[in-house]
């Protein structure tokens, strides 16, 4: 408010309206801080998602924006030791405010009383999972897996997953917030204050702007990858597409918007 106080110069060498705004390397601890639920929570969230969409990204958001502890199915022991202590907690402990899955089987579907079902381009998705599973959360697939036979067949069998997860998601979860991570990514604080309505938290509008300004995380890819050419052949391009299409027409059919036109290649 005071320029004199911080800057070198002269006060009248300075406009009347002037103002600093600076930012240190030190995280805003307003944010940063999460535990574990206080009591038990009567309602049993999944934050479900296919692998590759973004869902330890969108733990990391509704961690920081709600002060709590997020859950997962499994247990990853990379990102217990990254800051999700939720990690080594029993999947059905409740003291997490929701629980990742990548489950579709109606059995694990109808264990949750509700859920945030996340949704990513396919296409995205697919490199993103196929460069986890062949160089973990933060590396890229070799040049060599992307030639080999691994990559084809990997679109095959995850291609249909991506699809059978979210129509079954559709059919047997009791009550669901559709959220598209490239909304997420594209408008995040009303998207992430949609999300956390849901899990029935109240959150200050300022601790939702201190999560974006810590937005990423320490889990997303920097750099470009080493792969740039076109991974996807016709005939995958066809396959995938016509999954597109199927879950739009499900999304469309439960009264949900349809899928960004982003998601099918022109």
């Amino acid at each position: 408010m005071d320029s004199s106080l911080c800057g070198q110069e002269p006060e009248a060498q300075k406009p009347a309206e002037y103002c600093e705004v600076y930012q240190t390397p030190v995280q805003d601890t307003r944010c940063t801080d999460r535990r574990f639920l206080p009591t038990k929570s009567k309602v049993f969230v999944a934050l479900s998602s296919f692998p590759g969409a973004g869902n330890t990204w969108a733990r990391h958001l509704i961690e920081h924006a709600t002060g709590f502890y997020t859950g997962s199915y499994y247990f990853d022991g990379t990102l217990y030791n990254k800051g999700f202590k939720g990690e080594k907690d029993h999947w059905r402990s409740r003291r997490t405010i929701c629980v990742k899955t990548h489950e579709s089987g109606r059995r694990e579907i109808e264990m949750f009383d509700s859920a945030i079902l996340l949704i990513r381009n396919p296409y995205r998705s697919l490199v993103a999972e196929f460069n986890r599973k062949c160089a973990g959360h933060l590396g890229y697939a070799a040049d060599r897996n992307w030639k080999s036979k691994e990559w084809p067949d990997f679109v095959n069998s995850y291609a249909s997953w991506w699809s059978s997860h979210v129509l079954d998601w559709l059919k047997y979860g009791k009550r669901l917030l559709v959220v598209h991570y490239e909304e997420l990514r594209r408008s995040l604080v009303p998207t992430l204050r949609e999300m956390v309505a849901f899990l029935n938290v109240s959150v200050s509008e300022e601790r939702l702007l201190c999560v974006e300004n810590n937005k990423e995380g320490s889990f997303r890819r920097h750099g470009r990858r080493p792969h740039d050419p076109e991974p996807f052949t016709p005939e995958m391009k066809d396959l995938i597409n016509g999954y597109i299409r199927t879950v739009d027409k499900a999304l469309r059919d439960h009264n949900w918007a349809g899928l960004p036109r982003e998601y099918v290649p022109r």
